[in-house]
């Protein structure tokens, strides 16, 4: 199956399971090219796929950076942060130089508590850490951090337990996930009323397709976008989702364009 990369595309599990074959169809742009948007209860959520795990959300009122790597001009096409999340200390999540150079005098970082650790003193002075099971709110939206870790025996070494963040965010009626670096650990596949899921697929660092279909399956996010993924075959994930039985559509973005 041909996935383009001009644009980020929708996959609908329903319509594949009925075709037996993934099927593209083009998915609603917003005004800034590159973006997807999405009906909240008040406005709108815009998705800007940057690089591999980097993105930018647009939300009513507020604009979120997640772990933005690769240098400011990565980011000049898009608004200025308000929120910066950064789910753990990876050079692919977590870039200093990066984040000085896009923090504004307004800008609030969310991190992990190792990563605070190793925070500028200038920008740390501008974050929160909270660690797996706490919740922060900046403005109107709601943060709780979600574990992120490796089940695997010969994959502990990378996401240990406990040190990592995914995030949930609850955003004018929509929950958002972003997961991080992780396996399909039992936190992700508890997860409930998820609209907006961000899920990774690359080894030997998160998990194969087939945990990450499944995991999908099991908490059925509206939406599902696979990213952190590199070279693994995510045509073969929206594939297994759709076989599934699930309602969640999946979106191919523009992570590696």
């Amino acid at each position: 199956m041909h996935v383009t990369r001009r644009s980020t595309l929708k996959m609908t599990a329903a319509g594949l399971a009925a075709l037996g074959v993934p099927t593209i169809v083009p998915f609603a742009a917003c005004a800034q090219e590159g973006g997807d948007t999405y009906d909240t209860e008040s406005g709108q959520i815009s998705i800007f796929p940057v690089s591999h795990a980097s993105f930018v959300m647009m939300v009513p009122g507020m604009v979120i950076y997640n772990d933005p790597v690769g240098g400011a001009a990565a980011y000049e096409a898009h608004p200025a942060p308000d929120v910066i999340l950064i789910t753990h200390e990876h050079g692919d999540h977590y870039d200093p130089e990066t984040l000085s150079a896009i923090t504004g005098e307004s800008t609030q970082l969310i991190t992990n508590p190792a990563v605070y650790e190793m925070l500028p003193q200038d920008l740390k002075e501008k974050a929160t850490a909270i660690g797996n099971g706490e919740t922060t709110s900046v403005g109107d939206i709601e943060i709780e951090a979600i574990p992120a870790y490796n089940t695997t025996e010969e994959r502990l070494q990378y996401h240990p337990q406990g040190r990592d963040n995914g995030y949930v965010l609850t955003i004018d009626g929509r929950r958002i996930y972003i997961a991080g670096d992780t396996e399909d650990i039992p936190e992700m596949r508890a997860l409930t009323d998820i609209y907006i899921a961000f899920v990774p697929m690359n080894l030997p660092y998160t998990m194969d397709v087939n945990q990450a279909s499944s995991a999908v399956a099991e908490f059925a996010p509206v939406y599902v976008y696979p990213y952190h993924y590199n070279d693994s075959d995510v045509e073969a994930f929206a594939q297994q989702v759709a076989e599934s039985g699930s309602e969640t559509e999946v979106v191919m973005g523009a992570w590696y364009a």
